[in-house]
This record gives C-alpha cells, sequence and structure tokens, in this order.
C-alpha cells in the first residue's frame, strides 16, 4: 500500500475510516476542534486496529505515527516479535527506554525516585540492587507510574504498539491492564493485533473505553476497485481493469501480497494488461510460502544462511551479531545483506529487519529442524561474546536440545537471576525449566531446583513445594544451601495454608543439623508457624518452651529478636498481662525488625505490631505498620504484602473507632487481596476485617455481601486470621439475627481455641458474642460465657478488652448488676482508644438509665453516644441512640422536639423495642401488627423528632428515595 514510482510517497488505499477515527483521536487528544474553533481540553483514549496478516496493520500505524509527530505529540513506539516473544519487558523496553537513556544515574534517580530501583532492571536503564525482587504487580504499579508521568510530562502522548499479539507476557499484560486509564490522561494509546492470535490475558484490547462502539476496528481486505487503483498508483495508468482484476483474485484483496504482486510484476517487466494478466498466479505463488523460499534459495548458500540467521534473531538485526550466528565474513555478510534488500526480503542498514513478519515467518520455518537448532546454539553463544549478556543468550537456548553442558546450565541460571531480579518470575521460571532439563551436574541439581523453586513461589505454590522438596533429596554439600531451601519450603507451605507441614519440615531439618545458630533459627521458623495454626495439639506445651528460651535470649540478632516478639505474640493470645506482652514487644523491637528481609517473612514484625493494637497502644502500631508499608513499597512487593500491610491498618483504625478510614483502608486491601488470588491468606484477612468493619457501621447488608461474594465461610482457613475469620462469621451471622447459626459457629470457635490456650477475649472476643447469641434460649449460661470473658479481659488488663466485655455482660444482666456493669464499662473505655466501644456503652447505659427512669443522666450519655457514634462512622449506631433520644421525647440534636407524651405508646413501644436491637418482624409480633405499619410507627416517632429526610432514611436503614412502606 505505498507508492513506488518517483519519490517514496507513501499513500493508504480504502482506509479511510480508519483514518478518520485517528485524526479524530488526534484531534481531541491535542484538544483541536474539528473546523476550527476554540481548543477543547485533551482527552486520551485507546484505538485498536484488528487484522489478519497482510491486511496492513503496520503501514497503517505508521500513517498514525506520522500524523502524531506532525501535530506535535511525543511518539512511543513499539512491535511484538514472534521470535522475542520469550524475552521480558521486550516491548516495554522499546516503549520507555529511548525515553530515558540519555539520563545520567543521578538523573534517573531524579526522574524515578523511589521507583528506580523496581522499574529500572526490568527497562534496562540499570542493574538490579540487592534484596528481593519486587513482586509482579509492584513493578506494573511501577511502570504505571512512569507511563503516566510521560504522559503527563511530555504531553500529548502517543504510544503505538504494532503485533501487540507477539508481544511478550510481561509487557502485554501490563499494557492491556493499563489500557483503560488511557481516557483518564493526555494520550492516545493505540494497538494493532491479529485477532486470532491475541493471548487471553491481552482480553482488554477487545473492549475498548468509549470509542469505536467497545469494540477494535477490523480491517478488511481490499476491494477489486483498491486493488485496481493500487495496481495503477505502481505501474501507471496504464494497468487495465481486466489486469486490476485479476491481481485482486489472486491474493483476496490482501495488501501485502498485492504490492508483493506488484513489484514482480515491474521488476519483471510485464505488461499490466489483459494480456499480462494469465501470468499472475503462477507469479503469486513465488511471493509467499514455498515460492518465496525458492526465491531466495536462487540468491546463493551464503545468503540464504544471512537470511535464516535474521530469522532466527527476530527483529531489529544487528548486522554484524547475523554475520557472527550464520558464520560469514564481513564483506561476504554485507553482500548477503545488499542481495537481501534487493529481493525485498530485508530492509535497513544499521539495524535489519524483514520487509513484513509473514516473510519472516516463512524463512524461519523454512529452516531445517537441525539447522534452526545449531542456529539458536550459534546465536546464544555470539550474544554471551558479543558482550550482550545471559538473558539475551537465553531465549536462544530455550530453543536447543539437552546436551549437558555445563556452560548452558551457567547462561540460563544466570539469566533466570537477572529475570528475577527484574521482576519477571514466569520467566526465569522458564529458563530454569531449561536448565534442569540440559541435566545440570550432580552436584548443581539441588540448587537449581531451589532457584526454580524460588522463582515459582508467587505465582505455582504447588509446584516450588514439589521442586524444594526434590532439592532436598538431591545430595548437598553446601549446609547453607540446604538451610535455604528448607527455609523456603516451609514459608510456601504455610502460605498455601499447610502450616502443619510447614511446621513438621522445620522440626525434622532442626534435628539434623549439628550447629546451635541454624538449629535456633530453624526453631524460631517453627515456633513462628505454630502460632499461625488454627489446629496446633500442643499450644499449652510450645507456650512454655517459648517462654523459656525468650526469657533467656538476649536479642543480639534477627533470630532471636524474631523469638522475643513470638514470645509477645504468645502472651497476648494467652491473655497474660499486657504488660508482659508489651515488655517483650519492646525487647523484640530494641535491636530492629525488618518487614522485607530477603530471607525472612513479614509475619514476625506484624505479630509485634498487632501487640501494642491489642494492648491499646494503637499509635505505636500504626507506627509500625507505616515503616512496614513503605519497605513493601520500596521493594515492589505491591501484591500480597502490601495488601496485609493495609488490612491490618484498617483492623488498626477499627480499634481505634475510626471505621470510615478502616472502611477504606478495608477496601484497598482486598483490591490488592483480589488481584493475588480468591481464598488466598490475603483474602480472607481483608475479607474478615472489612466485613467486621462494615457490622461496626451498621451496614450488614453490604457486609452480608462482601462475604457472600467472596465465599466467605466454611471450610475456614488453616492458619489464625486477625480477627479471626470463622468468629466474625459468627458475629454477622448474629447482626443478621441468626442467633442459632451463630451461637453454632461461635461455640465451635471455643472448642477450637480453648484447648489451646488462647483464652484472650480481647483478642477474640468468640465468648462475648457467643453470651448475646445464646441470651434469649439460655441466659444463664450466656451470662456465665459473658463473666468468664470479663475475667479473662481483667488479667489481660487493656481498658478497651475489659470495657467491651463489661458492657455485653451488662446486655446478659438485669436490674441494677446491669447498671452497674455499664458504668464500669464506660469507666474502662473511657481510658481507652477504642471510641467506637466507648459509643456503644455509652448508648447502652442511656438506655438502661433511660427504662430505670433516669431520664436526665440517660439523656447525656445517649447524647454523648449519639456523638461519638456519628464521628466513627458508626451509622447503624447512630440510629440507635437517635431512637432512643426520640423515644424520650428529646431532639437528637440536644434540644426537646416533642414531649413524652406527644408520643403514642405504640410508638414509643416500636422505638424502645428497636433500640434494643430488635428486629422488625420480632416488633411486628411484639404489638400484633405488620412490618409496614412497625415502618410507620418509627417514621412518625424519628419524625416527631425532628428528624432531617436524610437522618430518617438512615435510621430506618433505607437508601435514598427507597420507600418506607
Amino acid at each position: 500500500m505505498t507508492r513506488r514510482v518517483g519519490a517514496a510517497k507513501r499513500r493508504l488505499f480504502e482506509r479511510d475510516a480508519e483514518l478518520a477515527a485517528a485524526e479524530e483521536a488526534l484531534d481531541e487528544l491535542t484538544g483541536i476542534r474539528a473546523g476550527g474553533g476554540a481548543p477543547e481540553p485533551p482527552r486520551g483514549s485507546l484505538l485498536a486496529f484488528a487484522g489478519h496478516a497482510g491486511l496492513g496493520k503496520t503501514t497503517l500505524l505508521t500513517e498514525v505515527r506520522r500524523r502524531a509527530a506532525a501535530k506535535g505529540c511525543t511518539v512511543l513506539s513499539a512491535r511484538g516479535g514472534e521470535q522475542e516473544q520469550q524475552v521480558a519487558f521486550h516491548v516495554a523496553r522499546q516503549l520507555i527506554q529511548p525515553q530515558l537513556a540519555g539520563s545520567s544515574e543521578a538523573a534517573l534517580r531524579l526522574q524515578l525516585g523511589s521507583w528506580y530501583a523496581i522499574v529500572g532492571p526490568a527497562l534496562g536503564l540499570c542493574g538490579a540492587e540487592d534484596g528481593s525482587p519486587p513482586d509482579p504487580q509492584g513493578l506494573r504499579d511501577g511502570l504505571d507510574w512512569v507511563l503516566t508521568h510521560l504522559a503527563v510530562q511530555r504531553a500529548p502522548l502517543v504510544l503505538v504498539l504494532d503485533d501487540a499479539h507477539w508481544a511478550d507476557p510481561e509487557s502485554l499484560g501490563w499494557l492491556a491492564s493499563f489500557a483503560p486509564r488511557a481516557e483518564e490522561l493526555p494520550m492516545l494509546l493505540v494497538v494493532a493485533y491479529r485477532p486470532e492470535e491475541l493471548p487471553a490475558h491481552a482480553h482488554q484490547f477487545r473492549r475498548l473505553p468509549g470509542r469505536a462502539g467497545q469494540r477494535p476496528i477490523d480491517l478488511e481486505p481490499l476491494t477489486a476497485r483498491g486493488v485496481g487503483r493500487l495496481a495503477r498508483d505502481w505501474l501507471g495508468d496504464g494497468a487495465d481493469d481486466t489486469f486490476g482484476q485479476e491481481c485482486w483474485a489472486v491474493t483476496a484483496g490482501n495488501p501485502f501480497e498485492t504490492i508483493e504482486l506488484l513489484a514482480k510484476v515491474r521488476d519483471r517487466g510485464i505488461e499490466p494488461t489483459e494480456a499480462g494478466a494469465p501470468l499472475l498466479r503462477d507469479l503469486a505463488a513465488a511471493v509467499k510460502g514455498s515460492g518465496l523460499i525458492e526465491r531466495l534459495e536462487r540468491l546463493g548458500p551464503s545468503t540464504v544462511r544471512f537470511a535464516w540467521a535474521g530469522a532466527v534473531l527476530g527483529t531489529e538485526i544487528p548486522p554484524a551479531l547475523a554475520a557472527a550466528v550464520a558464520g560469514l565474513g564481513t564483506e561476504e555478510a554485507a553482500d548477503a545483506a545488499d542481495r537481501l534488500r534487493g529481493a525485498r526480503i530485508l530492509t535497513g542498514t544499521r539495524t535489519l529487519e524483514f520487509v513484513h513478519p509473514l516473510i519472516a515467518t516463512a524463512v524461519y520455518r523454512a529452516i531445517p529442524d537441525a539447522v534452526r537448532v545449531a542456529l539458536h546454539g550459534q546465536a546464544a553463544w555470539s550474544a554471551v561474546d558479543a558482550g550482550l549478556g545471559p538473558t539475551a543468550a537465553a531465549r536462544h537456548l530455550l530453543e536447543t536440545h539437552p546436551e549437558g553442558d555445563p556452560w548452558v546450565v551457567q547462561q540460563l541460571r544466570e539469566a533466570a537471576g537477572e529475570t528475577l531480579r527484574a521482576g519477571a518470575p514466569d520467566a526465569a521460571r522458564r529458563y530454569l525449566a531449561r536448565a534442569l532439563r540440559e541435566p545440570p551436574a550432580a552436584g548443581d541439581r539441588a540448587a537449581v531446583l531451589y532457584e526454580l523453586g524460588c522463582s515459582s513461589l508467587l505465582t505455582e505454590p504447588a509446584t516450588t513445594v514439589n521442586h524444594l522438596r526434590a532439592a532436598l533429596e538431591e545430595p548437598i554439600a553446601d549446609p547453607a544451601l540446604r538451610q535455604g531451601i528448607v527455609y523456603r519450603l516451609s514459608q510456601v507451605l504455610a502460605h498455601s495454608d499447610r502450616l502443619a507441614e510447614a511446621s513438621d519440615t522445620l522440626a525434622r531439618e532442626a534435628r539434623r543439623t549439628t550447629e546451635p545458630r541454624t538449629r535456633l533459627r530453624m526453631l524460631s521458623e517453627k515456633f513462628m508457624w505454630d502460632a499461625f495454626r488454627a489446629d496446633e495439639p500442643q499450644t499449652p506445651a510450645r507456650s512454655r518452651r517459648l517462654a523459656r528460651l525468650a526469657d533467656r535470649l538476649t536479642g543480639r540478632d534477627v533470630t532471636e529478636r524474631y523469638i522475643i516478639g513470638l514470645r509477645a505474640w504468645d502472651a497476648t493470645l494467652r491473655g497474660e498481662p499486657a504488660a508482659v506482652a508489651l515488655h517483650h514487644a519492646e525487647r523484640a523491637l530494641a535491636g530492629g525488625l525488618s518487614w522485607a528481609m530477603e530471607d525472612r517473612g513479614f509475619e514476625v514484625p506484624a505479630l509485634v505490631a498487632l501487640t501494642f493494637v491489642y494492648a491499646d497502644r494503637p499509635g505505636r502500631a500504626e507506627d509500625l505498620f507505616a515503616a512496614g508499608t513503605a519497605e513493601f513499597e520500596r521493594q515492589g512487593w505491591r501484591g500480597a504484602h502490601l495488601s496485609f500491610a493495609y488490612t491490618l491498618l484498617a483492623y488498626i483504625r477499627y480499634r481505634r473507632g475510626r471505621l470510615i478510614e478502616a472502611e477504606d483502608f478495608g477496601r484497598a486491601g482486598l483490591r490488592l487481596a483480589e488481584r493475588v488470588g480468591p481464598r488466598t491468606p490475603a483474602e480472607w484477612y481483608s475479607v474478615t476485617t472489612l466485613v467486621e468493619v462494615l457490622i461496626a457501621r451498621g451496614h450488614i447488608d453490604e457486609a452480608a455481601r462482601v462475604a457472600r461474594d467472596h465465599g466467605f465461610g466454611e471450610p475456614f482457613p488453616a492458619a489464625v486470621t486477625f480477627p479471626d475469620s470463622q468468629t466474625v462469621h459468627g458475629e454477622l451471622l448474629l447482626a443478621q439475627g441468626r442467633t442459632k447459626e451463630a451461637a453454632v459457629e461461635l461455640a465451635s470457635v471455643g472448642r477450637r481455641l480453648d484447648p489451646r490456650g488462647i483464652r484472650n477475649p480481647t483478642w477474640c472476643p468468640w465468648q462475648l458474642h457467643l453470651a448475646l447469641a445464646e441470651a434469649r434460649e439460655a441466659p444463664e449460661r450466656a451470662r456465665a460465657y459473658a463473666l468468664d470473658a470479663v475475667e479473662r479481659a481483667r488479667r489481660f488488663a487493656a481498658p478497651s478488652g475489659t470495657g467491651q466485655a463489661l458492657r455485653v455482660a451488662a446486655e446478659v444482666s438485669s436490674g441494677a448488676e446491669r447498671t452497674a456493669l455499664l458504668e464500669e464499662a464506660v469507666a474502662e473505655l473511657e481510658r481507652s482508644p477504642a471510641a467506637y466501644e466507648l459509643a456503644r456503652a455509652l448508648v447502652a447505659l442511656g438506655t438502661q438509665l433511660r427504662t430505670t427512669g433516669r431520664a436526665r443522666e440517660a439523656a447525656d450519655h445517649l447524647q454523648r453516644g449519639l456523638e461519638a457514634a456519628v464521628r466513627c462512622g458508626a451509622d447503624g449506631l447512630a440510629g440507635t441512640a437517635r431512637a432512643e433520644l426520640a423515644a424520650e421525647g428529646l431532639n437528637p440534636r440536644g434540644a426537646h422536639a416533642v414531649e413524652t407524651d406527644d408520643l403514642t405508646t405504640r410508638e414509643r413501644t416500636a422505638a424502645v423495642l428497636t433500640a434494643q436491637g430488635w428486629d422488625r418482624p420480632a416488633v411486628a409480633s411484639a404489638l400484633h401488627i405488620d412490618e409496614p405499619s412497625v415502618t410507620r410507627l418509627l417514621t412518625a416517632v424519628y419524625r416527631k423528632a425532628g428528624t432531617d429526610e436524610a437522618g430518617l432514611a438512615q435510621a430506618l436503614g433505607e437508601g435514598p428515595g427507597e420507600s418506607r412502606e
């Protein structure tokens, strides 16, 4: 579709609609109005062209780039390559590296900020620094940041990706996830691909935001008329209609094949008339497939070998490297390149490329199998010899046959290390799996299996376990390697919810080792995973061993500090005095606890921070979590690690009564967890916490929806979660009025935790919820549960836990005891940071005082409770407080709205029963009326109290515009 007569003027045929769409998108991007007029605000978009091979996608994108540059846009472009699909970030580097590569290291650090060490290695801008590599999600976030800043700083920005179907998985997955954001930026993202070859993980390109009716623009073959125009453009006006019609017939309107055919017609001097038309079919056969290969072979053996070398190397072929792969001298290679340019097979000078990907594919597939394998091997060696490094060689080594060559194993291992540190574990896994098939020497096999296990840790945990177990079966001369395998194996088992196996693995290896410090490290890891086991049978015995060990350690290294930190957490779970737990927590922190050490998890630092939460030191805990989160982000860990950090921050805010902030953090943690995968530990933590927060806010239906959408229920994880998942599920059942189901669930929690000596209701208030669930059916048993929880809470001596237990004990008690317990609960909670629990106690005390005739005190406590509930974001509790005030004839804002006598008996009874937690069916049954009548009674109460429409909808649990009938 290019003009070859005279000057190299380029023309497109029958692409008016496609060019119009591109022109419109460019005008919107640059703010130019069609037909003139004042500029409009720039608007970005995504434009995709889909078409089979040879339909002119590349020519179309070339024109888009030209027009974008003419309009003053910054243009980034890249092209996927059939041979480069295994090279991680190949496309990302083409796009971004030219924009940044000329900068000094200092300038790059300034430009990329905290993302320098995360995205720099992936983009080939710097080497990887020491430490654990970023996780894939963290790297994607970093690339998002870089591209977003380029879009803003160099606006308007046009990003063009050709042959997207051949882009490497790492780049394509990133760009596909980024694509919907193009509309939000001064950026036009243009992609072209073959629809039948686009991978599933790039499905976003099939559903466009905003443009082209939510679908890509399909390129169609040229019509017979279009081919006739193209023939005249190439061959002159003498090309007649019959000749054009036959051209169209033999090429089916494929622009690439048509141009190649016309070039042959011109080169052979065939007359473009009806007389020359019969020659076209034979000529067309020489343009593609076997005809193309025959044409290539006529150019001579050295030229064929050079073309083969180029096909093996892929796109952007360095002539010197192609010569080395082909085994040709400099002059011979130059002659071969000239012949291939003349035959319209290659183009370019300093860097060569095939005229069309179809030609490259045909040449590559024509190489005899044995020769192709040998050429890939030669390409690997030549790449290393040219100083391009093991990663450049690795993609070629993937195509060679295993021969037991130590050099191959070494290159693949080094390439895997570079790729893993750059944030592409899947590519590293491919290299190491190939190294294992070579195979490595017997003494190296364990190390390769270990590296393979590490590379698949995030994406294939089950496979990782198999690799690491196989590594332990190999003879291992290096004790440090064996220890590393054991630590990694226990970690992946634990993160796969196989905590018992993780513990047993460490126990076995601890018995094997003769080195005291190694044994101590393994014991510390075993203690840690046992602390997370929901089914550990020997918890009391472990606690005693842990206490004896921790009490004699000084915290001189990380291993000792981990053990001391676990001692602090164990004291919290068992309900030892909070002062004891805090003492050990401070000892653990004295020498420093990093959250992002390469060979250790973040679990112990998190447990130490949580110790401060339950001991009513949330400010200290938040400082620790903020530091941990910063470490995760610096390291590029933005998957499960960052999800845990946000989730646990949400839990701290919940404990402090800052429920709106808690919900925001909880949803952020859940979004990250959803990217990690369903029913992973990260998702269990985030769903559990978010459900707890939503219950506290009074948004029971939303809590139930979150639970339902994420399968929150049995079977519960084998790992302990904070808060405990099964307990929160029981609490949700209780909030929904499903008291019998809640009682069964919560009793199960008690049978699980009590025998293990985990008896601190400040951490897990299962007894308190169970008491509420059984209050009607078994009041004495409920009271016994609650009072036992009070004693346990008093032993731990955190005012928040003690106050909560006292409040619940009051709710299952009566008379003067109820009042006394509530007054004590308020006094305890006023000394705590638990604002939400204080609000609950104030409302409960106000309600109790009102029923005992102490109206003035009741009003004071209810008003304080209402104000506290509103500050916390506890909408349901605020509604209860308003109802109680209204039942007393008081304005929730503090002024009298109506006198008590203005309420009917039924209105007052409905308000009181609702405030005490009765649902509408129960109120209707007690008053012998239907549920709509209850709603009408409550509406009257709130309106007489002066509640506005928004407050009324909130108090009744309705959204705006919902019917109150």
